[in-house]
Protein backbone atom coordinates (compact mmCIF):
# COMPACT_ATOMS: atom_id res chain seq x y z
CA UNK A 1 0.00 0.00 0.00
CA UNK A 2 1.42 3.68 -1.06
CA UNK A 3 2.27 6.38 1.92
CA UNK A 4 -1.18 8.23 0.83
CA UNK A 5 -3.48 6.09 0.93
CA UNK A 6 -5.14 5.98 4.40
CA UNK A 7 -4.71 2.68 6.13
CA UNK A 8 -7.65 0.56 8.28
CA UNK A 9 -5.81 2.54 11.41
CA UNK A 10 -6.42 5.63 9.88
CA UNK A 11 -10.07 4.99 8.95
CA UNK A 12 -10.59 3.73 12.40
CA UNK A 13 -8.96 7.07 14.34
CA UNK A 14 -11.12 8.85 11.90
CA UNK A 15 -14.22 6.99 12.97
CA UNK A 16 -13.58 6.83 16.32
CA UNK A 17 -13.32 11.07 16.17
CA UNK A 18 -16.51 11.34 14.04
CA UNK A 19 -18.27 9.50 17.43
CA UNK A 20 -16.49 11.93 19.86
CA UNK A 21 -17.52 14.77 17.57
CA UNK A 22 -19.70 14.55 15.40
CA UNK A 23 -19.94 18.11 14.03
CA UNK A 24 -16.27 18.68 13.88
CA UNK A 25 -16.01 16.00 11.17
CA UNK A 26 -19.57 15.83 9.72
CA UNK A 27 -18.84 12.22 8.18
CA UNK A 28 -18.21 8.90 9.61
CA UNK A 29 -15.71 8.67 6.82
CA UNK A 30 -12.39 10.87 4.96
CA UNK A 31 -13.38 12.32 1.55
CA UNK A 32 -13.63 10.95 -1.26
CA UNK A 33 -11.70 10.38 -4.61
CA UNK A 34 -14.58 12.26 -6.38
CA UNK A 35 -14.58 15.58 -4.02
CA UNK A 36 -10.57 15.12 -3.77
CA UNK A 37 -10.27 15.41 -7.80
CA UNK A 38 -12.62 18.23 -8.08
CA UNK A 39 -11.10 20.14 -5.30
CA UNK A 40 -6.99 19.96 -6.93
CA UNK A 41 -8.47 20.05 -10.19
CA UNK A 42 -7.30 23.51 -10.83
CA UNK A 43 -4.28 23.55 -8.55
CA UNK A 44 -1.68 25.11 -10.95
CA UNK A 45 1.24 22.45 -9.57
CA UNK A 46 4.04 23.88 -11.31
CA UNK A 47 3.31 27.36 -9.50
CA UNK A 48 2.69 26.14 -6.18
CA UNK A 49 5.49 26.49 -3.53
CA UNK A 50 3.75 26.89 -0.16
CA UNK A 51 0.56 24.56 0.40
CA UNK A 52 -1.25 25.29 4.01
CA UNK A 53 -3.69 22.56 4.80
CA UNK A 54 -6.65 23.26 7.82
CA UNK A 55 -8.25 20.57 9.24
CA UNK A 56 -6.48 17.70 7.66
CA UNK A 57 -7.74 14.43 9.54
CA UNK A 58 -5.94 11.72 8.72
CA UNK A 59 -4.13 12.57 5.32
CA UNK A 60 -6.79 12.23 2.38
CA UNK A 61 -6.53 15.21 0.73
CA UNK A 62 -2.67 16.07 2.56
CA UNK A 63 -1.56 12.16 0.59
CA UNK A 64 -3.10 13.65 -2.93
CA UNK A 65 -1.42 17.23 -2.61
CA UNK A 66 2.59 14.88 -2.04
CA UNK A 67 1.67 13.45 -4.66
CA UNK A 68 0.90 16.23 -6.83
CA UNK A 69 3.38 18.62 -5.51
CA UNK A 70 6.78 20.17 -7.07
CA UNK A 71 9.70 18.67 -5.29
CA UNK A 72 11.17 21.85 -3.41
CA UNK A 73 7.05 22.51 -2.48
CA UNK A 74 5.85 22.76 1.54
CA UNK A 75 2.78 21.40 2.80
CA UNK A 76 1.71 23.22 6.04
CA UNK A 77 -1.18 21.22 7.90
CA UNK A 78 -2.54 22.81 11.22
CA UNK A 79 -4.88 20.56 13.01
CA UNK A 80 -5.86 20.81 16.75
CA UNK A 81 -7.15 17.28 17.19
CA UNK A 82 -4.48 15.24 19.16
CA UNK A 83 -4.86 12.22 17.71
CA UNK A 84 -4.68 13.20 13.99
CA UNK A 85 -1.67 15.20 14.61
CA UNK A 86 -0.08 11.75 15.75
CA UNK A 87 -1.61 10.24 12.43
CA UNK A 88 -0.42 12.98 10.14
CA UNK A 89 3.21 13.30 12.54
CA UNK A 90 3.79 8.98 11.74
CA UNK A 91 2.33 9.24 8.28
CA UNK A 92 4.29 11.98 6.64
CA UNK A 93 7.35 11.50 8.89
CA UNK A 94 9.81 10.71 5.80
CA UNK A 95 8.72 13.74 4.16
CA UNK A 96 10.70 16.92 4.98
CA UNK A 97 8.21 18.90 2.69
CA UNK A 98 5.37 18.25 4.96
CA UNK A 99 5.10 20.58 8.30
CA UNK A 100 2.45 19.07 11.12
CA UNK A 101 1.63 21.86 12.99
CA UNK A 102 -0.35 21.46 16.47
CA UNK A 103 -2.07 24.58 16.22
CA UNK A 104 -5.29 26.80 14.89
CA UNK A 105 -5.34 28.18 11.47
CA UNK A 106 -5.92 31.05 13.03
CA UNK A 107 -2.21 31.67 13.60
CA UNK A 108 -1.27 30.99 9.71
CA UNK A 109 0.68 34.12 9.28
CA UNK A 110 2.91 33.23 12.10
CA UNK A 111 3.43 29.91 11.24
CA UNK A 112 4.65 30.47 8.10
CA UNK A 113 6.99 33.64 9.19
CA UNK A 114 8.29 30.81 11.86
CA UNK A 115 8.71 28.77 9.53
CA UNK A 116 11.12 31.28 6.76
CA UNK A 117 8.27 30.97 4.16
CA UNK A 118 6.48 34.74 2.98
CA UNK A 119 3.31 33.63 1.48
CA UNK A 120 1.53 30.78 0.53
CA UNK A 121 0.21 29.78 -3.04
CA UNK A 122 -3.00 27.59 -2.14
CA UNK A 123 -4.92 27.34 1.40
CA UNK A 124 -6.76 24.11 1.41
CA UNK A 125 -9.45 24.24 4.84
CA UNK A 126 -12.18 21.35 5.23
CA UNK A 127 -12.67 22.59 8.75
CA UNK A 128 -16.52 23.39 10.28
CA UNK A 129 -16.58 27.22 9.66
CA UNK A 130 -20.87 27.00 9.94
CA UNK A 131 -20.26 25.56 13.97
CA UNK A 132 -17.26 28.20 14.44
CA UNK A 133 -18.00 31.36 16.38
CA UNK A 134 -18.33 34.15 14.53
CA UNK A 135 -14.77 35.67 16.08
CA UNK A 136 -12.52 32.58 15.09
CA UNK A 137 -13.98 32.02 11.51
CA UNK A 138 -13.30 35.77 10.83
CA UNK A 139 -9.94 35.26 12.32
CA UNK A 140 -9.15 31.95 10.08
CA UNK A 141 -10.67 33.53 7.41
CA UNK A 142 -8.87 37.26 7.82
CA UNK A 143 -5.38 35.93 7.92
CA UNK A 144 -5.67 33.14 5.53
CA UNK A 145 -6.00 36.25 2.90
CA UNK A 146 -3.18 38.02 4.63
CA UNK A 147 -1.49 35.30 4.30
CA UNK A 148 -1.48 34.07 0.60
CA UNK A 149 0.40 35.81 -1.78
CA UNK A 150 -1.42 38.05 -4.88
CA UNK A 151 -3.46 35.24 -7.51
CA UNK A 152 -3.39 32.77 -4.69
CA UNK A 153 -6.46 30.27 -4.09
CA UNK A 154 -8.40 29.55 -1.28
CA UNK A 155 -10.08 26.08 -1.57
CA UNK A 156 -12.85 25.48 1.13
CA UNK A 157 -15.19 21.84 1.13
CA UNK A 158 -18.08 22.12 3.25
CA UNK A 159 -21.21 20.27 4.25
CA UNK A 160 -23.35 23.72 4.39
CA UNK A 161 -23.14 26.92 2.06
CA UNK A 162 -23.14 29.41 5.17
CA UNK A 163 -19.39 30.38 4.62
CA UNK A 164 -19.64 31.81 1.09
CA UNK A 165 -21.30 35.05 2.51
CA UNK A 166 -17.86 35.53 4.44
CA UNK A 167 -15.63 34.09 1.91
CA UNK A 168 -17.38 37.14 -0.82
CA UNK A 169 -16.89 40.11 1.94
CA UNK A 170 -12.87 38.75 2.27
CA UNK A 171 -12.03 37.28 -1.60
CA UNK A 172 -15.02 39.22 -3.27
CA UNK A 173 -16.51 36.87 -6.39
CA UNK A 174 -16.49 33.16 -5.39
CA UNK A 175 -16.82 30.62 -7.44
CA UNK A 176 -18.82 27.45 -6.35
CA UNK A 177 -18.77 23.85 -7.18
CA UNK A 178 -20.74 20.62 -5.57
CA UNK A 179 -19.48 16.79 -5.05
CA UNK A 180 -22.71 14.59 -5.09
CA UNK A 181 -20.21 11.61 -4.87
CA UNK A 182 -19.07 12.30 -1.29
CA UNK A 183 -20.42 11.10 2.38
CA UNK A 184 -22.23 13.68 2.84
CA UNK A 185 -22.52 15.62 -0.47
CA UNK A 186 -19.76 18.47 -0.66
CA UNK A 187 -20.08 22.36 -1.44
CA UNK A 188 -16.78 23.65 -3.06
CA UNK A 189 -15.62 27.56 -2.73
CA UNK A 190 -12.39 28.57 -4.78
CA UNK A 191 -11.67 32.04 -3.77
CA UNK A 192 -8.93 34.12 -5.29
CA UNK A 193 -6.79 36.69 -3.59
CA UNK A 194 -6.77 39.70 -5.85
Amino acid sequence: MDKATATDGQALVFARNFFKNPKMLGSLIPSSRFLIKQLLRDVKWNDVRVFVEYGPGVGTISGEIVKRMRPDAKLIVFEINDDFVRVMKNRFHNDPRVHVLHRSAADVQDALRELGLEKADCAIAGIPFSIMKEEDRQAVLRNTHAALRPGGSFLVYQFSSRVRADLEKIFGPVHQGFEPLNILPARLFHCVKV
